[in-house]
């Protein structure tokens, strides 16, 4: 799939990016080639192989799934410059 200098122009408006006409045709020409690449992994047979998540295999050490404040709550406030209730004051900001 290629990618054309218009699509390119498109894509750098949207992003409020400002190229010049050289860049313009050298993204086009990177993007075209990306695309490329990923039509021809797009064509490796993956049928039958399963996912894996890395490649040397190594148990998951699981830690218990439990809520807690963290226990640094007085540490957190110690630098803040107002406090309330255990919390950080704000000036209210209602208008």
């Amino acid at each position: 799939m290629a990618v054309d200098e218009e699509t390119i122009r498109r894509i750098a408006r949207l992003a409020r990016l400002e190229l010049g006409e050289a860049e313009v045709a050298r993204l086009a020409d990177e993007a075209s080639k990306i695309l490329e690449w990923v039509e021809v992994l797009g064509r490796v047979e993956t049928a039958g192989i399963e996912p894996v998540s890395a490649v040397i295999p190594k148990p998951h050490r699981w830690r218990a799934d439990e809520v807690t404040d963290g226990g640094l709550g007085e540490a957190l406030l110690a630098n803040a410059p107002a406090r309330a209730h255990g919390f950080f004051a704000v000036p209210k900001v209602i208008e």
